[in-house]
């Protein structure tokens, strides 16, 4: 490299222009701080007649095949924001790296399925596979855990890392609004995607916690491993009945390691207020990472958008520029540790259940009875009124706090209740976590 670090950015979309604004707008202060100017050589887009705001890239060399872009010998870095775990992102980050260029990525799905292997070529040929941005916008979660914490051994990483589910749950909870109306507005406003399925079935969260997960624990990654379950289920009445009890349901990813091996989860959660990440509301995302010396480290921010998730990916152009070129996941690929599950393990902790109970007499009693018959003790309940006093079989909402109990006991209890006919339909079970 000369005294100019040369980018090729794979991708002009949101983040790609963010990119180019930051460089426009703070391109000397940049150059100060990496010891070197840095300069847009060539750039990978489907559309070179797309408007692109204020900037001029004519003179740029232009490539439709991004695979083309990171053979280029007019480049020392491949930016790759395509997206997507196969096709031209994989081929083109894969492309460079055997070609001996530095890569930086915000494709957290791409990590999620290939990032050990990734990693593993990168250090074969002395290059960076730098991600800063692919994992909370521009939270720096990744520099925290491979660099900032290298000090600590982490016991539990968890938090809010998709910002439309976050956004669905606040607008549904401050508005009192069902699920399906603040989607819709969630996709008027660029929060939510057409098939909004990725972001609100947990699936973005899931690559997310894959990839911290490594980080945290020295582990290689094991997207397979997670337990994902997405927010289509939650409904007004229990953001409702949560809140009058004191909490608030979040969508979290949970990496716990047990040393006997490591749990990986994805779900709707109730916390309690004023609990960490609990009074993280809207788009923005929290990481909490719990270290033996450190304690509970919270990191807070805006974990999306062109401007944020741009930041991410001009740290990373830096650190390369300044040539702290370091193993992707903290440690050797080659001594990541095979990955563990915790299961059997079944999860232990409180949970809140939702009951539509048939008004008869003697339900609450034989449901207490099942419940102590599966040693599950409650906390609070609170029984609501006939939802609709005329109907034939008229049911009323009946909602329990269990003090901590074997998520095996509970299945077997609701199992239980359903096929004893206490209740009209399939109880409501959301975790609790007790920070």
């Amino acid at each position: 490299m000369t005294n100019t670090l040369r980018i090729g950015i794979a991708g002009l979309g949101t983040v790609g222009t963010g990119v180019l604004d930051i460089l426009a707008e703070h391109g000397d202060l940049i150059a100060l701080r990496a010891g070197k100017a840095v300069k847009v050589s060539g750039v990978a887009a489907r559309n070179r007649t797309k408007s692109r705001g204020k900037h001029d890239l004519s003179k740029l060399e232009w490539h439709d095949d991004p695979v083309a872009l990171a053979k280029s010998s007019s480049i020392d870095v491949l930016i790759e924001l395509i997206g997507g775990d196969t096709g031209p992102a994989k081929l083109a980050v894969e492309a460079a790296i055997a070609s001996g260029k530095h890569v930086i990525t915000a494709n957290k799905a791409l990590l999620a399925h290939h990032g050990v292997a990734l990693a593993r070529a990168a250090e074969a040929k002395g290059v960076a596979l730098n991600f800063e941005a692919a994992v909370a916008g521009g939270i720096p979660a990744i520099k925290t855990l491979r660099e900032g914490l290298v000090g600590n051994s982490a016991k539990r990483v968890f938090g809010i890392m998709n910002g439309t589910c976050n956004y669905i749950l606040t607008k549904m909870g401050d508005e009192g609004r069902g699920f399906a109306d603040v989607l819709k507005e969630a996709q008027e406003l660029g929060y939510a995607e057409a098939d909004p399925s990725f972001d609100v079935g947990g699936f973005d969260t899931a690559h997310k916690l894959a990839v911290l997960t490594s980080l945290a624990f020295g582990t290689e990654v094991n997207l397979a491993a997670i337990k994902i379950e997405g927010i289509e289920k939650v409904a007004l009445a229990d953001i409702r009945n949560a809140a009058e009890l004191g909490y608030k349901i979040k969508l979290l990813g949970v990496a716990v390691n047990y040393g006997s091996g490591i749990e990986q989860r994805v779900h709707p959660t109730l916390i309690k207020r004023g609990s960490p990440v609990s009074e993280t509301d809207d788009v923005f995302n929290a990481i909490v990472v719990k270290g033996d010396f450190v304690g509970d480290l919270v990191l807070e921010g805006r974990g999306a958008g062109a401007h944020p998730t741009a930041s991410a990916v001009l740290s990373d152009i830096v650190d390369i520029a300044r040539g702290n070129i370091r193993p992707a996941f903290g440690v050797p690929a080659t001594e990541l540790k095979k990955y563990k599950d915790s299961s059997p393990r079944a999860h232990e902790g409180g949970f809140y259940v939702a009951l539509d109970l048939h008004d008869k007499p003697g339900a609450v009693a034989a449901i207490a009875t099942i419940l102590a018959d599966n040693k599950i003790s409650i906390e609070s309940i609170v029984q609501r009124g006939k939802a609709d006093p005329s109907a034939p079989r008229a049911t009323a909402q009946f909602i329990l706090i269990t003090h901590d109990t074997l998520e095996a006991s509970l299945k077997k209890a609701m199992d239980k209740i359903e096929k004893d006919g206490h209740v009209a339909g399939k109880a409501r079970v959301i975790r609790i976590e007790r920070f």
